[in-house]
C-alpha cells in the first residue's frame, strides 16, 4: 500500500492518493477509504478505481497542518490498515489500530 501527498497551492490542501496494492485486494470487488475526513460514513467513502494492475487507486483533497485517520474496506465487510500510513493509532475497540496520514 501506499500514500502519496501532493501540495495544492492555489486551494491550499493537500491531494492524498490512496492506494492498495493488487495482492491485498485479490478477489475483492470494490474498495473504499473511510475516516475522519469523511465521518466514517460508508455513503460518504472514496471508492478506489481499480487499475490495470489489480491494484486500487484514488484521490481526496484534505485540509493541511492535521492528522487523519483511516482504513480501508474490502467489499464493504474487511477493514485493513495502510502499510505505509504515517503513523497508526489505536482504533479503541480491542486491539485494532487505525492508520494515520499526517498533513
Amino acid at each position: 500500500m501506499a500514500l502519496s501527498k501532493q501540495f495544492i497551492k492555489s486551494k491550499s490542501a493537500f491531494k492524498v492518493t490512496f492506494s492498495v496494492p493488487a495482492e491485498i485486494a485479490a478477489g475483492v470487488k470494490e474498495v473504499s477509504v473511510l475516516g475522519e475526513f469523511n465521518g466514517w460514513d460508508p455513503n460518504e467513502a472514496a471508492k478506489l478505481k481499480k487499475q490495470k494492475d489489480g491494484s486500487y487507486k484514488g484521490a481526496v483533497e484534505l485540509t493541511g497542518g492535521r492528522e487523519y485517520q483511516f482504513r480501508y474496506l474490502l467489499d464493504g465487510e474487511k477493514w485493513v490498515n495502510d502499510l505505509a500510513a504515517d503513523k497508526y493509532v489505536s482504533a479503541g475497540v480491542a486491539e485494532e489500530e487505525n492508520s494515520v496520514v499526517v498533513l
